[in-house]
């Protein structure tokens, strides 16, 4: 073989092995989507200033303080939007042996869900279990995205059709403080 033959042939090996090795060491790499559910909603924990649009497009403000509690075991949340009153509190704990989160809240107007947690396409989402109104099936959702180390948007989804379709009814953006 002459050469120029043998040199061509060596770069395409070469080629060929580093490619592989580079595939080989991107399979090993875990996907941004390849979440540990038990771990799912540590990014939550901490300090945050919230804020949202009300009427007239003017922001509002408020606070949400979640702790972890229990040996590590439960996350609980203090919100508070001072321009309201409004405060509500949560438990949220991760079920290893159904491999899923449950979340409960209460809040100081006399609202309570309980939620069922789970983790699809990069959102952390608590959900209702489907309940049939005047012939809809309402089920009510908190998504979390576009979460980052000191931020987060949270919205508060409610469909009529049994989660096929979504309306939003509540946007707020989180800043870790």
């Amino acid at each position: 073989m002459n050469l120029f033959k043998q040199s061509i042939y060596s770069s395409l090996f070469l080629l060929l092995f580093f490619y592989s090795q580079n595939s080989c060491a991107q399979a090993l790499i875990p996907s941004e989507t390849a979440i540990d559910t038990a771990s799912a909603f540590d990014f939550w924990e901490g300090d945050w200033k919230v804020w949202w649009y009300g009427k007239d497009s003017v922001v509002l403000e408020g606070q949400n303080h979640i702790e972890k509690t229990l040996d590590g075991k439960v996350l609980q949340e203090h919100f508070e939007d001072p321009n309201t009153g409004f405060k509500g509190t949560s438990i949220s704990v991760y079920n290893p042996k159904k491999n899923e989160w449950h979340q409960a809240w209460a809040d100081n107007q006399g609202g309570y869900f309980n939620f069922v947690g789970q983790v699809a396409d990069n959102k952390r989402i608590f959900h209702t279990l489907p309940k049939e109104v005047n012939g809809k099936t309402i089920v009510l959702r908190m998504v979390f995205y576009n979460i980052q180390a000191n931020s987060f948007t949270w919205d508060w989804e409610q469909s009529t059709d049994g989660g096929e379709t979504w309306n939003l009814s509540w946007r707020i953006h989180y800043e870790r403080k």
